[in-house]
């Protein structure tokens, strides 16, 4: 027996980001999270990241319940990220989402994390049907729904777009508090030279590595020579990489006659990139629709609700399947819920 609104509650940790939310009916009831923060220069390594979680799940989960105001009794079914992600965090994540499922005897449900970015997506948008750019350390991909499936219509051929942010990030030793990529978007807008970089988009595809290399080589020099600043390196790169995805987004609009479009994942709440995607939106007719850090950052209400319209369509992982996984693609979960 389950309430007609169950309350679901959603485990995040694919990355550096350790999260659990309460989601009842479509209203978010609690979303605590912790990141975890290397110093300059640094990344994170997944053994490192795990033991953060490891040290902050409990505390977080005691948040969430004391801010949704409900007990461990309430809950109706535990979502949890599947993949794709980081082995080590995603485990040590998994297995406590299992053992609370055994605990309270509630259904478990696997989530795609780049599934639950979009579910949250639509859900705090209202949009219904959008051309879905998914943007984020891990993955760079350009979505729609299509044949109940996510299906992916271009993405990146090598690294993400926050994967190039984060290590231009490093080179110029700018701070990974909140985030390298917020920081490159504050300095950035004191930027007052472009200079040229590559550009590269291969049909629906683009590429990152390239244009991260590019700069590696030559960023001492232009630094150390008086000629560019910081702040138009990182204006630079942001202009050059964000046209790149609102030209593969336009693209996918065209091909699929759709006038929504929705930006989700971490590099999602860059206001320069929104600004641009609404610029060519507005040219097309068309309508952006965006979220701001709360939620386009990895979160626990987001697993939480992809988890609750899985759940309320009949879908349940049967325990045996509760594995996590590190490759997991947008367009591999059949998508039930949509019609």
């Amino acid at each position: 027996f389950y309430r007609i609104m169950p309350i679901i509650i959603g485990f995040e940790g694919s990355a550096n980001k350790i999260g659990i939310g309460v989601i009842k009916n479509g209203k978010v009831l609690s979303n605590p999270r912790h990141t975890y923060i290397t110093p300059p220069g640094e990344g994170f390594i997944p053994r490192e990241t795990a033991k953060h979680h490891q040290e902050w799940i409990f505390p977080i989960l005691s948040k969430a319940l004391a801010e949704a105001k409900i007990t461990p009794a309430e809950i109706d079914a535990i979502a949890y990220t599947k993949g794709p992600g980081m082995g080590g965090p995603l485990v040590c994540v998994a297995v406590v989402a299992r053992t609370l499922s055994q605990l309270l005897n509630v259904p478990i449900i696997g989530v795609n994390h780049c599934i639950g970015h979009i579910e949250m997506g639509r859900l705090i948008t209202g949009a219904n049907k959008p051309i879905v750019l998914y943007v984020s350390g891990g993955n760079t991909q350009v979505i729609a729904y299509s044949q109940n499936r996510y299906q992916i219509f271009g993405e990146t051929i090598d690294i993400a777009v926050g994967n190039c942010l984060d290590r231009f990030a490093r080179l110029l030793k700018l701070s990974n508090d909140p985030s390298p990529g917020y920081n490159i978007e504050v300095l950035a807008r004191t930027g007052k030279q472009y200079i040229e970089l590559p550009y590269i988009v291969k049909g629906m595809d683009v590429s990152f590595s390239g244009l991260l290399s590019f700069i590696e080589e030559r960023v001492e020099g232009w630094l150390r020579g008086g000629k560019h600043t910081k702040a138009d390196l990182c204006h630079s790169l942001q202009e050059t990489a964000f046209a790149m995805l609102v030209e593969v987004t336009e693209r996918a609009m065209s091909h699929c006659g759709c006038n929504d479009v929705l930006i989700v994942g971490g590099v999602g709440c860059n206001e320069r990139l929104q600004a641009m995607m609404d610029e060519m939106a507005k040219e097309r007719g068309a309508k952006l629709y965006a979220i701001d850090e709360r939620y386009c950052i990895d979160n626990g209400a987001m697993i939480a609700q992809a988890g609750a319209v899985m759940f309320e369509s009949g879908y349940v992982t049967p325990l045996e399947n509760t594995w996590c996984t590190q490759r997991f693609r947008t367009d591999a979960v059949p998508v039930t819920w949509i019609d």
